[in-house]
């Protein structure tokens, strides 16, 4: 059976033995696990948005923390944000601050006073946006509850580099068309006219290019539901090349800035059975960034992010393996998987990718039980927070036809495993002293990681197999 590789995040896997001393990070130790535990909300969890926060410091680290937005069913289905403080994730504010039930959350930092904001379509304002923020204690109103003209569907929020927040949405007060607005410090206010694009408007996807215009990506009903991308030039908004410049029909539409301010767009192509495509502006047309369609099966809930070093990454659900998360990046010429596709342990939806200032991709998601779970891309040793020294044991290294492994912990509820680099488990037996014998000849040669867990800790080891 099949299983993946998730180390806690609190729980620092760190250098084995000095009997093996091959520990340099290496793309090879690299595999996806979890950030804190699976499942961290009071209840249910929908509609994720995550985001890094570059400014904030912790104990561990000083590349900042993650913060996550949802909806929170264990909280009357009102908007809940918590960060990851290095060991658990926590409450930002109070759980469940806003007035009523929310969708379509949008969470992002002002960069000027380094707050965090979040935007959301309110059912207590008769499904208005709104936009909150949080202050050092309380999560407050930016302006106004409820200021859009009519019910705002698909909230994308974003910020000018000088720190206005700004957001685009679908205006069901005037036939569901894009609406861009912007708090300018006392209202909100259009940012040029309402409704601004041809027709009706679904997954409305909102950036700022690096010399400030924003932009705002879409599923377009007035040409034939393709993919648009409009940007507002001081006086009117204006399509970004042809409307409707995808082949076919555009869903999960995502919109991002490569750091040379290139703009770029992943969706589900409808003219490439739902798979995942991605395209950019090359300055004339919009062109296909490696070959459409170039995901395992159907990819729903794009979302596309750059990391720090300028490659295009984009997560999806997957339903090229059973709807599980895939995130996949392109090198250049091709799109690769970054790990094993459909790593996540079960189907999602929601999926929200962002990068850590240390280049690391993490993608939030909410699982087939409803619970959220944050992953992240690192190295198995040598991650964030990773510094404790391990109390695993492992010899001989390299070995061939037994391995002995002896841990300090008590193996109270142990669980042994050996897998492979992709996190494929291979071997799983129960652990019942702090000294095992397991025959490994059936393996074939090449790099394994153990893991030794029980009800208190994770150990994790690593051994060559001749």
């Amino acid at each position: 059976m099949k299983k993946h590789l998730y180390i806690l995040f609190f729980f620092l896997p760190v250098v084995v033995s000095a009997q093996f001393n091959l520990y340099k990070d290496s793309p090879l130790d690299y595999a996806w696990k979890n950030v804190g535990n699976a499942g961290f909300s009071a209840g249910e969890a929908y509609y994720e948005s995550l985001a890094w926060c570059p400014y904030c410091r912790n104990f561990f680290s000083s590349s900042g923390q993650p913060y996550l937005a949802y909806m929170d069913y264990g909280n009357s289905c009102k908007a809940t944000v918590m960060k990851f403080d290095g060991i658990n994730w926590v409450n930002v504010g109070n759980a469940g601050f806003s007035a009523d039930n929310v969708i379509y959350l949008s969470l992002a930092f002002n960069p000027s006073d380094s707050l965090a904001y979040v935007a959301y379509q309110d059912w207590g304002k008769a499904g208005k946006a709104t936009v909150m923020k949080f202050n050092g204690t309380n999560w407050v109103y930016v302006g106004n509850a409820g200021f859009s003209a009519g019910e705002a569907h698909y909230t994308s929020l974003a910020f000018s580099p000088s720190g206005e927040p700004y957001v685009a949405y679908s205006d069901w007060a005037i036939t569901g068309s894009a609406t861009v607005m912007k708090f300018d410090g006392t209202n909100w206010v259009n940012v040029g006219n309402a409704s601004f694009s041809a027709g009706w408007t679904t997954f409305t996807s909102l950036a700022f290019s690096p010399s400030g215009e924003p932009y705002v990506a879409f599923s377009d009903e007035g040409n034939s539901d393709r993919a648009t991308v409009m940007k507002f030039d001081g006086n009117n908004w204006a399509d970004v090349g042809n409307a409707g410049f995808s082949a076919k029909e555009a869903d999960y539409t995502s919109l991002a800035f490569s750091p040379s301010g290139v703009p770029y767009v992943a969706f589900s192509d409808y003219g490439s059975s739902f798979k995942a495509t991605v395209m950019k502006f090359d300055e004339n047309n919009w062109v296909n960034v490696g070959n459409r369609g170039f995901s395992a099966g159907e990819a729903d809930y794009s979302s596309l992010a750059f990391s720090p070093s300028g490659e295009p990454y984009v997560a999806f659900s997957d339903k090229g393996n059973d709807d599980r998360t895939t995130v996949m990046k392109f090198d250049g010429t091709k799109w690769t998987n970054v790990g094993a596709a459909g790593f996540s342990a079960n189907a999602v939806e929601y999926t929200s990718l962002a990068f850590s200032s240390s280049d690391k991709p993490y993608v939030a998601y909410s699982d087939a039980y409803g619970e959220p779970t944050v992953m992240k891309y690192d190295s198995i040793y040598f991650g964030i927070n990773e510094q404790q020294e391990s109390r695993l044991s492992l010899y001989p290294n390299p070995a061939s036809d037994y391995i002995t492994i002896e841990t300090s912990a008590i193996p109270t509820q142990s669980q042994l495993s050996i897998m492979n680099l992709n996190g494929q488990e291979l071997i799983s037996q129960q652990v019942s002293g702090r000294k095992t014998v397991t025959v490994i000849n059936s393996l074939p040669s090449g790099v394994y990681i153990v893991r030794f867990t029980n009800d208190k800790s994770v150990e994790v080891g690593k051994f060559i197999k001749q």
